[in-house]
C-alpha cells in the first residue's frame, strides 16, 4: 500500500487535471483522487466531495490532502474533524503548492514514503525553483 493524496480544489476540471499529472508521475499504484468542485457542479469546494475522497484515498497509510485555496482548506479542515479519530489520525493536510506539491508528493508516495515523509516533500516544492538558472 502507499500513502494516499486527495486534491481539492474549487474546480473539478483543476482536480482532476492534477490527479491525472500526478498520476503520470508516480511510480507506482498510488490512490488519488479528485475532490473539486460544488455537488451541482459549479465553481467552489464541496464538504461531501472531501469526505469522501478521503474515505476512497485510504488505503491504511494515510491519506495527505492538498488544496488551492484558503477557502478549499478550511472544507479540508472541516472534513478532517468530522472523521472518527482513528481516520483523522491518518490525515494530514499539506501547507503545499497544489500542483508541484501533488507531483512530488505522489512520487514520494509511490516509492513507499511514510505519512510524514510525503507531506515534508509536497511541502518542500514551496521552495522549487521552476526556472533554473534564472534570477
Amino acid at each position: 500500500m502507499a500513502v494516499g493524496l486527495v486534491i481539492v480544489s474549487h474546480s473539478a476540471r483543476l482536480a482532476e487535471g492534477v490527479v491525472e499529472l500526478a498520476g503520470q508521475m508516480a511510480q507506482a499504484d498510488v490512490r488519488l483522487v479528485a475532490a473539486g468542485g460544488t455537488d451541482d457542479g459549479g465553481l467552489g469546494t464541496s464538504l461531501t466531495k472531501v469526505m469522501n475522497a478521503l474515505v476512497a484515498a485510504d488505503a491504511a497509510d494515510g491519506v495527505v490532502v492538498l488544496v488551492d485555496l484558503g477557502s478549499a482548506g478550511l472544507i479540508a479542515e472541516m472534513a478532517l474533524e468530522q472523521l472518527p479519530d482513528w481516520r483523522r489520525e491518518r490525515v494530514r493536510i499539506a501547507n503545499a503548492p497544489l500542483v508541484e506539491g501533488a507531483v512530488v508528493a505522489a512520487v514520494q508516495a509511490s516509492v513507499g514514503g511514510t505519512l510524514d515523509e510525503v507531506v515534508a516533500t509536497a511541502e518542500e516544492a514551496a521552495t522549487l525553483d521552476k526556472l533554473a538558472g534564472k534570477k
